[in-house]
């Protein structure tokens, strides 16, 4: 457990740190074109004032002001505008071995004074300084003092010798001591090396078996690079399920106010003042819609864009807003968006040519017709349903003892608990026969007026994957039974051929973890574990 709690932590700092060397070079890059054209301006604004007079030079400057307070409107305005196109050129997908470290170790300059080597001293040198015997002491056969001066030179030569041989063995030291620090440094950078490449392959080979958690941090690595304009928050939280290769996204959706209330900026030369002129409400409502739908649309497209693994089939993406409510000043966080689209449909769709709303609604999106007042959407599926399944097991796990697990049920058994849900949540049901598959029918009546009418739920306790052969059964049932609707209940998840089947029809599906959620808000408390399969 502690290897890959080690792991995964690694990795998440590393993911985190390459996110933010990214989005920092390309938020550099786009300071710098701001400056550049900021620069043009008051280049021209230069140019035009050194030939004005004082008074008209002052009345320049002020328009100029207002001019580049609407410039500034007008770039924020085509940055909200540019959102989905801004990332059609983009390319999403990331490369692994980008990820790899690729350093090579530098080999230092070994110092010059551990490297260069004196010569030894001369004894010829030394003795060389020896006077030698003068007339006298030659006559006289004296000798005392020359060899005195000989032997003074020896000993000066011994001892410089000594001296040599000691600085010689302290700088071969010295050396000694630089190499092998030096190829420690280079054992240890290159263990480093090997060792974050290690996880990247790791990595690499995780995410391409469809692992919960390396698909995750892949996907969260992707959306974290994306460059979206000042004022998005870009907080997300991701779950996945690797049996319907379904990724959920819940994101935080801008605030309405990241578009700016101001049309445009102009000079009073009367009151000499630079007035705002307001943006029309309708105006504010469209392009926050706009963005709400962008945003959505450019989140679904990178994810898929990026799916080198072919790990991700469908994408659920739940877009909320952090907000006070203006009634009773608290805290709420409602849905303003939520689709679930199938790669093969959505990746057919050239978003460079889309009206952006009707290609939501044509993939079946629960879009807020007012967000810009905060009013919610159902979500296609919670988040919470999906998670503690998806990412948080061990949590779930912990409880396994006090929950009962709902695949030990027997048809029938499981047949009552489906209709009891339902009964609680203000139905009136009807059990019906089982049918062969050990799938039981439902017939439910909603006494509600108008919105009301007659449902027929059908229980599949499966561990595999829904496929479109039930969706479809439950759908004839549905003409048969002349319903209003249809609900089908699992233990499992759903294909993506079911999901195409479905939408736009009356039906909707409730998975293994929608199915937890609902007892739960009933107050049962349940689990699904799945039997092992046996060989």
């Amino acid at each position: 457990m502690a290897r890959r709690t080690t792991f995964r932590s690694t990795l998440n700092a590393f993911v985190r740190e390459e996110a933010r060397k990214v989005k920092e070079a390309e938020k550099q890059q786009k300071a710098s074109e701001r400056a550049r054209l900021k620069a043009e301006r008051d280049d021209e604004r230069a140019r035009k004032l050194k030939t004005a007079d004082d008074k008209r030079r002052y009345l320049e400057l002020r328009q100029f002001e207002a001019e580049d307070l609407t410039s500034e409107l007008e770039e924020k305005i085509s940055g909200l505008k540019s959102i989905l196109d801004g990332t059609l050129g983009v390319k999403d997908m990331i490369s692994f071995d980008s990820l790899r470290n690729h350093a090579k170790y530098v080999v230092k300059p070994v110092p010059l004074s551990l490297t260069e080597i004196r010569k030894p001293p001369v004894a010829d040198e030394y003795h060389a300084k020896v006077k030698p015997r003068t007339f006298l002491e030659k006559t006289t056969g004296n000798k005392r003092r020359y060899e005195q001066q000989v032997q003074a030179a020896e000993e000066d030569y011994q001892d410089a010798l000594r001296d040599h041989e000691a600085a010689e063995e302290k700088r071969i030291k010295a050396l000694e001591d630089y190499l092998a620090g030096e190829a420690e440094e280079r054992k240890e950078f290159e263990s480093v090396v090997a060792r974050q490449n290690q996880a990247i392959d790791e990595f690499e080979t995780k995410y391409r078996d469809g692992d919960i958690e390396a698909t995750i941090l892949y996907n969260k690595m992707v959306l974290e690079r994306s460059q979206y304009p000042a004022g998005f928050p870009q907080v997300f939280r991701l779950a996945y399920s690797p049996e319907a290769k379904e990724l959920v996204v819940e994101y935080e959706l801008p605030a309405v106010d990241v578009v700016p209330q101001e049309a445009d900026f102009r000079y009073n030369k009367t009151k000499d003042t630079i007035d705002a002129k307001q943006r029309k409400a309708a105006e504010i409502r469209e392009l926050y819609q706009d963005v709400v739908s962008a945003v959505t649309l450019r989140t679904i497209h990178e994810i898929f864009e990026a799916d080198q693994g072919s790990v991700v089939d469908v994408v659920v993406f739940n877009g909320f807003v952090g907000a006070v409510d203006p009634a009773t000043g608290k805290d709420i966080r409602p849905c303003l968006i939520s689709v679930r689209a199938t790669k093969q449909v959505f990746m057919d769709i050239n978003l460079a040519r889309i009206e952006k709303r009707t290609c939501l609604r044509n993939l079946g999106a629960q879009v807020s017709p007012q967000p810009q007042a905060l009013q919610p959407v159902k979500p296609i599926i919670e988040f919470d349903m999906v998670d503690k399944r998806f990412v948080e097991q061990s949590d779930v796990l912990s409880e396994l003892e006090t929950r009962p697990n709902l695949m030990d049920l027997n048809p029938y058994e499981f047949e009552a608990l489906v209709g009891n849900l339902f009964q609680k949540m203000g139905l009136e049901t009807r059990l019906t026969r089982s049918s062969r598959d050990g799938g039981v029918d439902v017939v439910a009546f909603d006494t509600r007026p108008v919105l009301g009418g007659k449902v027929v739920i059908q229980a599949k306790r499966y561990r595999n994957t829904v496929g479109i052969s039930a969706v479809r059964d439950l759908y004839g049932t549905m003409l048969n039974e002349g319903a209003n609707k249809g609900i089908i209940v699992s233990t499992s998840s759903y294909g993506p051929d079911a999901y195409d089947f479905a939408k736009d029809k009356p039906i909707e599906m409730i998975d293994g973890g929608g199915l937890l959620y609902l007892l739960d808000q009933v107050g049962v408390k349940a689990r699904i574990v799945m039997p092992v399969a046996t060989q």
